[in-house]
């Protein structure tokens, strides 16, 4: 994920989900589950490494 989004010149905070309680709660509220890597920009969710989402999500 990290090389893909830097690949694209995307600017992202990668954040430990397992040493941050407050950012997994925020997680699983979103996607309703625990599951890495998770993408959120804006109001869009991608859970998981899937491309075509991913491109769709940044365009």
């Amino acid at each position: 994920m990290k090389e893909f989004l830097s690949g694209k010149g995307v600017n992202y905070k990668e954040i430990n989900v397992a040493a941050d309680e407050r950012a997994r709660d925020e997680m699983i509220r979103k996607t309703g589950r625990m599951a890495v890597p998770t993408v959120t920009m804006g109001s869009q969710v991608v859970v998981g490494f899937n491309r075509n989402e991913l491109e769709k999500m940044l365009s």
